[in-house]
């Protein structure tokens, strides 16, 4: 009996591991996006890592613009991240960019902005913050020339923590069979 409990608990345990991993979303073009509402409360300096898909254009000539921010209203934006004669946004590169803005707390969206006749594929853009834990969202598509695009997860804390919550449930059900069957 001992032995098929264990079998139980550790099939029950990868279950729910398999259940925690992250659900990769498409980015989204977002025709209402305003970066005119940015706040200057305090100065802070956020480290971003922009990694260009390996199936992108060889190089770009596009302006690439980026925006972040927190569900409180704090954005950052960079109107001009691009720079053709040092080759940013390269096939199968990173680059890495030191943007100041207000100081803002969990990361929780990004948009990018392209216009220009090359295209352009990012992979992801991970985002480092002094208020909050790195964040990285996954691209792998190319963007559309004149919207913003991209990710806005400031309003599915509540589902993450509902997803918390039914896990824990199912990791309470699985300890219960387990004990049922010792």
């Amino acid at each position: 009996m001992g032995k098929a409990a264990f079998v139980l608990l550790y099939f029950g345990f990868i279950f729910i591991l398999c259940e925690a991993k992250s659900i990769r979303q498409k980015p989204q073009a977002f025709e209402s996006f305003n970066v005119s509402y940015i706040q200057n409360l305090g100065s802070c300096s956020y480290s971003v890592i922009i990694s260009t898909s390996c199936s992108s254009t060889s190089y770009t000539r596009d302006q690439i613009s980026i925006a972040f921010g927190d569900a409180y209203g704090n954005q950052i934006y960079a109107p001009r991240l691009d720079d053709p004669s040092t080759r940013t946004f390269e096939r199968c590169s990173s680059d890495t960019f030191e943007i100041y803005g207000p100081c803002a707390y969990q990361i929780c969206y990004v948009y990018l902005y392209r216009t220009g006749p090359d295209g352009w594929k990012p992979e992801s853009v991970k985002i480092y913050g002094y208020n909050s834990r790195a964040v990285t969202f996954y691209y792998d598509t190319f963007i559309p020339g004149g919207n913003w695009y991209g990710f806005n997860y400031c309003n599915s804390a509540s589902t993450s923590h509902r997803q918390i919550g039914q896990r824990s449930f199912l990791f309470m059900i699985l300890l219960f069979v387990l004990c049922a069957l010792l």
